[in-house]
């Protein structure tokens, strides 16, 4: 109750510094009519007069606006008796009222929430939510103390107000953002805000706490103290899933069959890796701004609790499911947007993604190859006939820039085993066999692992190139298997890495998106007004990849030179392997996400060394 009265408190004293300060500006407004001019009275209350309305404004789509459940699969009780059995025990042992519904999310987090009422003096609906991650990585004692943690805000009063200072945190948001970063009256509203943020953060760091204690006092502190070190260890697990496993196929059009299944055979095979991070962990210091303790802090206190015997269950949490496979495909329809991807067992989504990688890459020298040489379907065979004229090195330069073109020639050793390993795959003889504890490897169709090093060594010297073509027959290798199928570079697979609003591109007033593979220019007002807001806009329209085809686009690839004549505001020239130059003026009036100035200079200097973006 202390958190949300406090934000209540709190926003009612962010209205009475709206009040005083209409007052004010009312005051300005008349004392300058009177002794001066009331044309440039007006001229200065208005813009401060709707500053001061931004609140009233705020404060009504705060009342409206009601904190949405967390989507996610719910649970019946007749689906998991087992896992509703733990939950209403740990409710009985906290002292709180059963949840009324418990909802698995895709995510590594538990929560709880309450639909109230009259500013909570009247309880709703109660959801508690499980992520899917810790049911399959934790035992069935540390999620004891997990979901006990959780229900604690329920015993500790900590949800009945929880809409309200939800809709505080809302209501101080909407109007800070509708007030212009120069307006003076702004100043006061950001300043309250930093100073609401920081009494509501530092009692959600209490109610934390509070809740640490409920979780010791039923699970144990030994137990407790291993969930809440066994967190962030899982973190990094379903990041490093999805960073190795999910996103590179993903991106390429694929989408496995068991989403989460494959999480929960990664953390089985995975244990030693993970006990290492568990030892690994390195000390946390927070700031007033978190909403959360350290976990020093959280265990300390954990640690001075009494210790009394507790029932031991370390089986997987996951039993506590009848079906967790089952569990977490139903989970899937329900959360993942699988789109047009085409849907895969593990082992073929693994192989697709890393087939679809090697082609990614292949396409990047393919393309580089047919500038070079004029050719329209350049491919392996193309680049055989460089080798053996002599000119591998032209190519191989664009690659290794600080090279001479003999060195980099050699160098390109490894670019030339890439392209076998496609050519063998395209050619039937080599497959990719998944693994949950490595790489995916590359194997014949006995599982003996290949390489093609000793081969591409071969082929990048004109004197031995026919005797690597040679043993690429042998092997049942086809050279023409091998060959470019993304003739123009893509956005596919981007990271936006900055964005820039009201700059001159070529004379016309643009807003720059800076991806890692290249740069989007988006046709922009004349007017220097609300560019974050475009900005954000336009990130939030749609995949990055959509962006690149509906504007202009300029992969990195097709950059062979950059000027920067002047960096703050940043002034350059590009020009392309077209011959194609393109002028790019930072205007003094513009705005950046973040520090996007800093991001595009990173770009255009590397570009200027001749680098590989």
């Amino acid at each position: 109750m202390l958190r949300a009265a406090a934000s209540v408190f709190m926003l009612l004293g962010f209205y009475v510094v709206a009040l005083l300060q209409l007052a004010a500006v009312l005051a300005l407004v008349v004392w300058i009519s009177v002794v001066g001019n009331a044309g440039v009275g007006i001229k200065l209350g208005l813009p401060l007069l709707f500053a001061v309305g931004a609140t009233g404004v705020g404060l009504w789509r705060a009342i409206r606006t009601q904190p949405e459940p967390l989507h996610g699969l719910v649970v019946a009780p007749h689906d998991a008796p087992e896992l509703w059995g733990l939950v209403h025990h740990l409710a009985n042992e906290v002292g709180t009222r059963t949840p009324d519904e418990i909802r698995l999310v895709p995510e590594v987090n538990a929560a709880v929430s309450e639909d109230t009422k009259l500013l909570g003096l009247i309880g709703g609906r109660r959801r508690l939510y499980l992520g899917m991650p810790l049911l399959q990585a934790l035992s069935v004692d540390q999620l004891r103390s997990v979901v006990a943690h959780e229900l604690g805000h329920y015993s500790g009063a900590h949800t009945r107000l929880g809409a309200v200072a939800y809709r505080g945190r809302l209501a101080i948001g909407h109007t800070i953002g509708r007030i212009g970063r120069w307006n003076p009256v702004g100043w006061t509203f950001r300043g309250y805000a930093r100073l609401y943020l920081l009494v509501d953060n530092a009692v959600s760091r209490r109610q934390e706490l509070d809740a640490d204690r409920a979780s010791v006092r039923v699970a144990g502190p030994d137990v407790a103290i291993s969930a809440l070190r066994e967190l962030p260890v899982i973190d990094a697990a379903w990041d490093f899933y999805f960073d190795r496993y999910l996103n590179q196929g993903w991106e390429a059009g694929f989408a496995p069959d068991d989403f989460f299944g494959g999480f929960g055979r990664l953390v089985a095979a995975r244990h030693e890796e993970l006990a290492r991070l568990r030892d690994d962990q390195p000390e946390q210091h927070r700031s007033r701004w978190d909403t959360h303790p350290s976990q020093t802090e959280r265990i300390a206190l954990m640690r001075t609790a009494p210790r009394a015997a507790h029932p031991v269950d370390g089986r997987p949490a996951a039993m506590l499911v009848p079906s967790i496979t089952t569990v977490g495909i139903a989970l899937q329809r329900e959360v993942v947007d699988i789109g047009s991807r085409q849907v895969l067992p593990w082992p073929q989504f693994t192989a697709a993604a890393a087939t679809a990688s090697l082609q990614r890459k292949a396409d990047r020298v393919f393309r580089s190859l047919g500038r070079l040489t004029g050719t329209e379907d350049p491919g392996l065979g193309t680049l055989f006939d460089l080798v053996a004229a002599g000119r591998l090195g032209e190519l191989a330069e664009e690659f290794y820039p600080d090279a001479t073109r003999k060195e980099a020639a050699v160098k390109f050793v490894g670019a030339m085993d890439m392209l076998f390993t496609l050519a063998a795959i395209r050619s039937g003889t080599a497959y990719w066999r998944h693994s949950w504890t490595e790489p995916a490897t590359l194997v014949d169709a006995h599982g003996t692992e290949l390489d093609y090093e000793q081969i591409a060594k071969l082929a990048v010297s004109p004197a031995t190139l026919e005797e690597a073509r040679a043993r690429l027959a042998e092997a049942g290798i086809r050279v023409e298997a091998a060959a470019i199928v993304e003739r123009r570079a893509t956005a596919g697979g981007s990271d936006v890495i900055g964005a820039m609003a009201n700059l001159k591109v070529d004379g016309l007033h643009t807003d720059l998106v800076l991806l890692d593979r290249g740069l989007v220019f988006v046709p922009a007002p004349k007017s220097t007004d609300k560019g974050k807001d475009r900005l954000h806009s336009l990130l939030s329209s749609g995949p990055v990849e959509e962006l690149a085809t509906r504007f202009r686009f300029l992969p990195y690839e097709e950059i062979v030179a950059a000027t920067v004549s002047k960096r703050t505001p940043v002034k350059a020239e590009l020009r392309t392997h077209a011959g194609v130059t393109v002028t790019v003026e930072e205007r003094w009036t513009g705005e950046q996400l973040g520090e996007s100035r800093e991001a595009l200079l990173s770009v255009l200097d590397r570009i200027a060394d001749r680098s590989v973006v």
